[in-house]
């Protein structure tokens, strides 16, 4: 792997990197191999970690210093993995992208739709507009999409208000001043669970081990179908405003079977 290389062909989007090798230490709370971003007094940067005498190689794929984003391809055991890497708004990202037919930014972009967002994007009058985070077919803040819905009617008795949208994993939500949630699964969520338990799962652990009901236990929907009115807020990326209702998808980045790879710091 040509480091000096990755340095460079980052810097020319305007990013810093490092990378540098950890060591598996099974006795402790160790720093697990992959990449997110951090900040030093310079600035954020990416961190890429290897684990040593892991065999892997990253290199870039794609570079695009106009939109300052780039397409990194690591290659781990003879297995490829696929990572968007760029500037969203106010800060850099780190986003794993799945799909075998991804070959550069643009295709990396519309891997990450969500695929009914993907195919009204497709037919977009002015095609340029797909990939903008706001056109006639959604509205994106982060790696939310909201499509307008104008059929939807809510009654006034199952409006939320305030609500959070998250994907878990210690992200930070982004929050809808109005939010109506239909169908899904209720899950019980702690730090040690942070993806969630079903409620058998739940009783199970606790009928196991009495002390886990200390565990900071939470109960959320998932998967429950989403729709969103009014101001998304989110500290990282700016608001958004919906006028009427809008379906509530995420994007496509956890059907990459090695997203676990990627640091929730949104």
């Amino acid at each position: 792997m040509e480091t000096g290389l990755l340095v460079k062909q980052f810097a020319r989007m305007g990013a810093r990197i490092q990378l540098r090798e950890i060591v598996n230490d099974t006795r402790r709370r160790r720093t697990s191999a992959g990449i997110d971003i951090r900040s030093d007094e310079r600035g954020e940067f990416f961190d890429i970690r290897i684990e040593r005498g892991e065999r892997v190689e990253y290199e870039v794929v794609d570079l695009r210093p106009e939109l300052r984003h780039l397409l990194l391809l690591g290659r781990r055991g003879g297995v490829k993995e696929k990572y968007l890497c760029g500037h969203d708004e106010r800060h850099w990202f780190v986003c794993a992208v799945p799909g075998a037919s991804v070959s550069g930014v643009a295709t990396a972009f519309e891997a990450l739709q969500p695929f009914d967002e993907r195919w009204v994007a497709r037919h977009l009058r002015r095609q340029k507009n797909r990939f903008r985070r706001r056109n006639e077919a959604f509205v994106r803040q982060g790696e939310w999409f909201f499509v307008p819905d104008p059929d939807i009617v809510v009654p006034e008795w199952l409006l939320l208000r305030n609500e959070p949208l998250s994907r878990g994993a210690g992200s930070k939500p982004h929050v809808c001043q109005f939010a109506y949630r239909t169908g899904g699964v209720l899950v019980w969520v702690c730090p040690r669970f942070p993806t969630g338990v079903t409620v058998e799962q739940y009783a199970n652990i606790v009928e196991r081990e009495p002390k886990a009901r200390h565990w900071g236990w939470r109960q959320f929907v998932r998967d429950a179908g989403v729709y969103a009115r009014g101001t998304v807020r989110h500290s990282d990326h700016k608001t958004v405003v919906l006028d009427g209702w809008h379906r509530v998808s995420m994007n496509t980045e956890r059907e990459a079977p090695f997203a676990p790879r990627v640091a929730f710091l949104d």
